[in-house]
């Protein structure tokens, strides 16, 4: 089976300041893969190149096989951004039936999908609130469910737990498992370290390269240190500086 996503020598220049440079990677199927490093290190830039919202500068990506910037394939990619990507004037149900809307899923689906999307994130009871109403938490959970509601095989979600709370961190990480568990790939950005432990495979950026790649325990164990912040900054010392 093709791996969900490969890049080969990935750059990206923004007038001249070179934000992702000649990145090479490979993600396979079902994998949850983290991208890791402090801001503006290229991790956002990355995402958007392969969810097809920025053009690369030079080299190649594929995403579920087909070549960036892909177009057939969207369907089949979910993509959570930092920035609040929904409509707050607009209710819960109404923004997930817009994004199904684009997505063409069919009304039949769609109340399928919502019915498990709004359990999962535990707001049942506000599907018919205006989301200007609801709660920081509470608008990234109606983010994540837009992001999901087509059933995408790849998930893109970037920086998801950024500037929520410690109970709604842990919820989310349990929906994470949970799309793992029905097979789905998840890539996502994070800064915190302890999120990162959770990964299948990490992937440490800084300065818009990759400077250490494999499991938790393997970058650990590569960089002789006990904790995986440690490693990304002996890793930082060797070759990203």
């Amino acid at each position: 089976m093709a791996h969900a996503i490969e890049t080969t020598d990935l750059r990206k220049e923004f007038d001249g300041l070179v934000a992702v440079n000649d990145l090479s990677l490979t993600i396979g199927r079902g994998v949850l893969y983290g991208l890791i490093g402090p801001n503006g290190s290229g991790k956002t830039t990355v995402i958007r190149m392969l969810v097809g919202i920025l053009n690369q500068t030079s080299g190649s990506a594929t995403v579920l096989g087909e070549r960036i910037p892909i177009s057939e394939n969207k369907p089949r990619i979910g993509y959570m951004p930092q920035e609040m990507g929904i409509y707050t004037d607009l209710t819960v149900h109404d923004n997930l039936e817009l994004f199904s809307d684009l997505y063409s899923i069919g009304r039949e689906k769609f109340r399928s999908r919502q019915q498990a999307l709004l359990k999962m994130i535990d707001l049942e009871g506000r599907k018919d609130s205006l989301v200007s109403q609801l709660s920081g938490g509470m608008k990234h959970r109606v983010s994540l469910a837009c992001a999901l509601v087509h059933d995408p095989e790849l998930i893109f979600l970037d920086e998801p737990t950024v500037g929520v709370d410690p109970e709604l961190r842990t919820g989310f990480w349990e929906y994470f498992e949970e799309l793992k568990r029905q097979g789905k790939t998840i890539v996502m950005t994070t800064h915190y370290m302890d999120e990162a432990q959770r990964c299948d495979i990490v992937g440490m950026m800084r300065n818009g390269r990759l400077i250490g790649e494999g499991s938790p325990s393997e970058l650990m164990r590569r960089a002789d240190a006990d904790s995986l912040e440690s490693a990304f900054l002996a890793y930082s010392r060797e070759g990203g500086a």
